[in-house]
C-alpha cells in the first residue's frame, strides 16, 4: 500500500476543522496529524515529512506562515481557506505560495477536487521519469511563438526517437495546433475526457490524430467554449497518468494562463520550457513567472529558459538576459521570420517546409538535447552544429 499523504489543518475555527477533518479522513490517501503547540514544531515536521498538504485559514490576512514554509518544503502543498476570498487576496495568497484556494463555508466536491490534485501532484513527483518525458511550452504573454515550438519541437522528436509522442494542445479558447499542422482530427480532447473510462493505449493511438507517417499523435483543443468549461484540472490529471503509460514524450502547448488546468499540466510536467522573446515586456513577464513557479516549489532544472526569435546583434544580448533573469538560458531558437510564417501559412511544419533553414536547424538540435537517450546525448557533444544534418541522416536511417 501506498504511504499517506499527511495533512495538517491550522485554523482558530473550531468547526472549520471539524470540518476538514471529516472530509480528509473519508479519503484513504490522506491521514490528518494532530495539532501541533508552535509554528516551530509546524515546520520542522512538516519539512521532514515526503508529502504533506497544510491547510492554512487565512481570514486575518497573516501570510507569514505560508511564506516561511513554502520555499524550504517543496513536498507540502499549502491550501489557503478563507470565507468569499476575492482576487486581491487570491493573487496575494498565491504569490505567497499557497497551491491552491479553498473557499468556506467549504463545499464538499470542490475540497474532493482539491485533494484529487494534490495526490496526483505528489504522487507525480514520486513516479520516475525514465519511461516518459513530459515537456510543457509555456508562457503567459500571447504571440511569442508558443504553439510553433510546442509542434516544431514534437515532431522532431518524434523523428528523431522513432518513438510515441503526444502533443497535446491545452489552449482550451484559441487552440492553434491543428491550423500549424493542416490537421482536421475527429476527435478532441473534450470527446477524449467524456470517454475516460475507456482510456488505454489502443484507444489513445486509435482516437489521437496521426500526423502523415510519423509517430506523433495529436490531441486537439475543443472546437467550442462550452465544450472546454465542462473540463476540469482532475480530468487534465488523469489523461495525463494515462499518457504517461502509452508515450514515451509528451509537449503540451499551454494557456497563457495560470488556470488550474495549466498548472495541473505544469505539476505534471518534467520540464517546463519557460518562452520568453528579448523585450523588457517579455523578459518582465519572464521574471514574474520565475517567482511563481519558486512559490510552486519547481526546481530551478524543472524551469528552462527558452528565448525565441533571437538575434545576435539585439541590443539587449543573451549575457544581459541571463543577468538580469537571473538564470541560464537553455536554448535560443534564431530568428527567422519568413521561414516561420510560410510553414504557418501553408500548415506544414518546419522540418518538411525548410529541413536546411537555421530556425528547422535550431529545432532539430533542441530535440537531440531534450532526448533522454544516452547515445544521442554522446552524439551531440560529438557532433557540432554544422553537422546536424549529418546527424539527421543517422536518426533517419
Amino acid at each position: 500500500m501506498a504511504e499517506k499523504i499527511s495533512a495538517v489543518i491550522v485554523t482558530k475555527n473550531k468547526r472549520l476543522y471539524e470540518l476538514l477533518e471529516l472530509c480528509i479522513r473519508k479519503n484513504d490517501d490522506f491521514e490528518v496529524l494532530d495539532s501541533f503547540s508552535d509554528n516551530s514544531e509546524l515546520y520542522n515536521t512538516i519539512s521532514s515529512l515526503p508529502k504533506s498538504v497544510l491547510f492554512v485559514d487565512l481570514q486575518d490576512d497573516d501570510l507569514s506562515l505560508v511564506e516561511n514554509i513554502s520555499p524550504d518544503c517543496p513536498n507540502c502543498k499549502i491550501i489557503a481557506v478563507r470565507e468569499n476570498p476575492d482576487v486581491s487576496f487570491i493573487v496575494k495568497a498565491v504569490r505567497a505560495g499557497a497551491k491552491e484556494i479553498l473557499s468556506y463555508p467549504i463545499i464538499k466536491t470542490e475540497l474532493e477536487d482539491i485533494l484529487e490534485r494534490v495526490r496526483a501532484q505528489l504522487c507525480f513527483r514520486e513516479q520516475k521519469q525514465d519511461k516518459c518525458k513530459m515537456i510543457s511550452v509555456f508562457s503567459n504573454k500571447g504571440g511569442i511563438g508558443k504553439t510553433s515550438i510546442a509542434a516544431n519541437l514534437a515532431l522532431e522528436l518524434a523523428q528523431i526517437t522513432k518513438e510515441n509522442v503526444a502533443l497535446i494542445d491545452l489552449n482550451f479558447q484559441l487552440g492553434d495546433i491543428t491550423t500549424f499542422m493542416d490537421l482536421k482530427p475527429s476527435f478532441d480532447i473534450s470527446y477524449m475526457l467524456k470517454n475516460s473510462d475507456n482510456l488505454n493505449k489502443d484507444f489513445l493511438l486509435s482516437t489521437m490524430e496521426k500526423y502523415k507517417n510519423t509517430s506523433l499523435y495529436v490531441l486537439a483543443d475543443p472546437p467550442y467554449f462550452k465544450q472546454a468549461e465542462n473540463i476540469s484540472p482532475k480530468n487534465v490529471a488523469k489523461l495525463f497518468e494515462i499518457l504517461k503509460e502509452s508515450f514515451s514524450y509528451i509537449v503540451v502547448d499551454t494557456e497563457a494562463s495560470f488556470d488550474g488546468k495549466v498548472v495541473t499540466a505544469l505539476d505534471c510536467s518534467d520540464m517546463i520550457f519557460l518562452v520568453t522573446i528579448v523585450n523588457l515586456p517579455a523578459l518582465r513577464n519572464c521574471q514574474r513567472c520565475l517567482d511563481l513557479f519558486h512559490k510552486l516549489g519547481y526546481d530551478d532544472d524543472k524551469v528552462q529558459i527558452l528565448i525565441n526569435r533571437y538575434m545576435e546583434n539585439d541590443e539587449i544580448g543573451a549575457d544581459d538576459v541571463e543577468k538580469l533573469l537571473k538564470k541560464d538560458i537553455y536554448w535560443k531558437i534564431p530568428n527567422n521570420y519568413f521561414a516561420l510564417m510560410a510553414s504557418i501559412n501553408k500548415g506544414i511544419l518546419l522540418s518538411e517546409l525548410k529541413p536546411d533553414s537555421n530556425v528547422a536547424l535550431s529545432f532539430r538540435e533542441l530535440a537531440m538535447h531534450v532526448s533522454d537517450s544516452v547515445f544521442r546525448k554522446k552524439l551531440i557533444k560529438k557532433f557540432s552544429a554544422d553537422n546536424i544534418n549529418r546527424l539527421d541522416e543517422i536518426f533517419r536511417s
